[in-house]
């Protein structure tokens, strides 16, 4: 186990090099200049050319990338333009809004797709397994900024049942954290629970039809038991491949579904940011963002030795 953690962690280095290199290369063909961003359409050109020096964009490209790994060495993201304040400060402030709502829409994915694919393969070719189908194909059709505006004039300006945005920090009033979280979540959740129940489906269908399967119903064992303990137990490793995907689409959807609700998380920021001409900002923003994703796929590896014992005696 030790071996596959050092193995997923070396090997996350050189991926964090590319990636910052790719952002900051990207972040610099944007269209616009941060320093008339922040000096204003009134600004003097000599007000924007001190803005720019004082900021350091008026130095060689070469010389900024410079700047950037070796402030990057030392863990410093740089500081906001607009806001003035530290990038890790203000990423780790908005980080809890964007994980908080990340978990419970993964709540809501693992609880419809996993119930739904196991039912649905359970009943399959009866009018059950053709509901869930379809229901899955509804989730993966609708776009979740289409789920959202859909939401919004439904339950909350026709029936005045829920917020039509902001957020309610957990912490401070756990009710208006699920009045505040709930629509965004289920836009993100819906999307994601129709490819989990229509991978669920798939892969238990192909489990059940095993010897070994056959064979515990042959000893009289409960259907329960043979489903949970032995089918869905050897459906949990590409199971959980899916959830690492899911988990990666969570983070990265927050961007739309936050700015839709106007939800203070990292992916309203990263949307300021773009349209400000942060740089700083994006570039740690999508550093960290992409630190987590990496992350999410050591975890997924840990998960697979785990599940299946061949896994760390491979070491792969």
């Amino acid at each position: 186990m030790g071996a596959i953690l050092v193995r997923r962690l070396g090997s996350a280095v050189p991926i964090m090099l590319i990636v910052s290199l790719i952002t900051f290369g990207m972040i610099h063909l944007i269209p616009g200049d941060p320093a008339i961003a922040i000096a204003g359409l009134s600004a003097t050109a000599e007000q924007i050319a001190n803005i720019r020096h004082d900021l350091g964009l008026d130095q060689p490209v070469l010389t900024q990338l410079w700047r950037w790994y070796a402030n990057l060495a030392q863990g410093d993201l740089g500081r906001s333009l607009l806001l003035g304040q530290p990038v890790t400060h203000v990423m780790l402030l908005r980080l809890p809004v964007t994980l908080a709502l990340s978990a419970y829409a993964l709540a809501m994915t693992l609880a419809i797709g996993l119930t739904s694919g196991i039912v649905a393969a359970l009943r399959q070719n009866t009018w059950i397994d053709q509901a869930m189908m379809v229901f899955a194909m509804l989730g993966i059709s609708l776009p979740n900024f289409y789920l959202g505006l859909l939401m919004i004039i439904l339950f909350a300006v026709d029936l005045g049942w829920l917020p039509t945005g902001g957020y309610v920090a957990l912490a401070n009033d756990p009710l208006g954290w699920l009045a505040t979280s709930t629509m965004p979540a289920i836009s993100l959740a819906l999307l994601l629970a129709g490819l989990l129940a229509r991978i669920t489906r798939s892969t238990m269908l192909e489990v059940l039809r095993q010897d070994y399967i056959r064979t515990a119903r042959a000893k009289g064992l409960s259907n329960a038991r043979v489903v949970l303990k032995h089918a869905l137990a050897n459906a949990l490793i590409p199971i959980t491949t899916v959830v690492g995907i899911i988990v990666s689409l969570l983070i990265s959807g927050s961007v739309v579904t936050e700015t839709l609700f106007s939800i203070p998380g990292i992916g309203q920021l990263l949307t300021q940011a773009v349209l400000n001409r942060d740089y700083p900002m994006v570039q740690g923003g999508l550093l960290i963002t992409t630190a987590l994703l990496v992350l999410v796929n050591i975890l997924v590896d840990v998960c697979y030795a785990l599940l299946d014992p061949r896994v760390r005696y491979d070491g792969v």
